[in-house]
């Protein structure tokens, strides 16, 4: 059976009927229309360059270029060819009474395919035309593969996706949902999305965690890390935390079966979207679930001794997130201020008699002050929980309880923690 390529090509783009209905002159790159278009937008802002990332076909009337010197008509070539797009196809006597010759000489320089569109085509028509024949051709060419090689792989498509979601680079809506469905990733209206990032993640894992929940996952390996959307269904109460409980009993129950005691997974979850919301809700999830990894694996728990694999989430970290905004080090001075502000009492004594009163307040008011509670996660006993709570109110002066103070000293304690700097874990990623 003749392979299939997965996406069309330009010269293909330029044969459809309604592009024909435009005229299409090739002033640049005829020896290249070969090559692949991932799929086909319209701008006419110039700075369109850096919301591209290959294999696009870019329409045009050069209204962004009008006002621009030739110089800056180079550059906008330049930055176009550099981002690797498929070409462009400029509709001439709109905004301009011709293509520039800078432009198509800047474009002759570089490889770059530049279309002259001779006639007035509704760009709509062009884009929902050529937009569906790419997803058709795409079915079409995983149909094929699937005869000849059975179920086929949808890592490339799902790596491409959730790398494009997590660096917010997905250009529409539509685009979205077409690689979506390329990758074999169909949430229904009524599913909750919620973004993962995971360290040393086990792609069983994710599968078996998502199936347990009655719903499915679009998932990619990268160096470093492991991007991941779930979809679940809404009947599922607080998606946050039944998918960490479901991770973590998945990864548990796989180490028990293996004979291991400890785990190198570290994962984080981003917050619960809808499934038909607007690509940037996907992003979004995906964008705060990396950024509480990072933290995660850079800043110490402050829930401690915890065995097994590390299960966070982004509302978890919610506080770290907002006191590293922008890196640890340009608020570095902020937060000391605020610890030596807030805490100096409890850290001098610390020093006089290496005592752990900063962490023992902390694991307290982050956990409604429950004796209980606290007590258990530091494995220490009531008797001397309460020791050490009578000594951290003497010192401060107040009860820890007295709400005027307790978002001050959950604040303080959490900002000292990120100042003592990366927990030491094996494979820990770099701050």
């Amino acid at each position: 059976m003749t392979a299939i390529s997965a996406l069309i090509s330009l010269r293909e783009i330029l044969d459809l009927d309604c592009v024909a209905e435009a005229a299409p002159d090739v002033l640049s790159g005829a020896d290249v229309l070969d090559r692949p278009v991932r799929w086909v937008h319209s701008s006419e802002i110039y700075e369109i360059g850096p919301l591209l990332s290959g294999g696009e076909l870019l329409l045009t009337t050069g209204l962004g270029l009008a006002t621009a010197d030739a110089g800056a008509r180079r550059h906008w070539v330049r930055e176009l060819a550099a981002r690797e797009i498929a070409g462009v196809a400029f509709e001439v006597g709109r905004s301009l009474p011709d293509i520039p010759p800078e432009v198509v000489e800047e474009s002759r320089r570089h490889g770059l395919p530049l279309v002259a569109l001779r006639k007035v085509v509704p760009f709509v028509r062009i884009t929902e035309a050529a937009n569906t024949a790419i997803i058709a051709h795409g079915m079409a060419a995983r149909a094929a593969r699937e005869r000849r090689d059975g179920p086929p792989e949808r890592s490339a498509y799902a790596a491409g996706l959730l790398s494009d979601l997590a660096e917010g680079r997905a250009v529409n809506q539509p685009e979205v949902s077409a690689r979506s469905a390329l990758a074999g990733f169909l949430p229904s209206a009524s599913q909750r999305l919620l973004g993962l990032s995971a360290h040393g993640a086990a792609p069983a894992v994710l599968d078996t965690a998502a199936r347990a929940l009655g719903g499915h996952v679009l998932r990619a390996a990268f160096p470093g890390d492991t991007l991941a959307l779930f979809a679940l269904p809404g009947s599922v109460r607080d998606p946050v935390r039944a998918l960490q409980e479901a991770l973590r009993a998945t990864a548990t129950a796989g180490l028990t079966a293996a004979g291991l005691t400890t785990a190198g997974l570290t994962a984080a979850v981003g917050h619960a979207v809808p499934a038909d919301g607007p690509w940037t809700d996907w992003s979004d999830t995906l964008r705060a679930a990396r950024t509480a990894l990072e933290l995660a694996l850079t800043v110490s728990s402050a829930e401690p001794g915890r065995p097994g694999p590390v299960i966070t989430s982004s509302r978890a970290l919610a506080l770290e997130r907002e006191l590293t905004r922008g890196g640890v080090e340009p608020n570095r001075a902020r937060l000391a201020r605020l610890v030596s502000h807030t805490l100096a009492p409890l850290l001098d004594w610390e020093s006089a008699h290496g005592s752990d009163l900063v962490r023992t307040l902390e694991v307290h008011l982050r956990h409604g002050c429950s004796p209980t509670r606290t007590a258990a996660l530091l494995h220490i006993g009531r008797q001397s929980l309460y020791q050490r709570l009578e000594r951290i109110e003497l010192l401060l002066g107040a009860p820890v309880t007295d709400p005027e103070l307790h978002s001050e000293l959950l604040v303080a304690a959490c900002a000292h923690r990120i100042l003592r700097g990366a927990q030491a874990r094996p494979g820990a990623l770099a701050a």
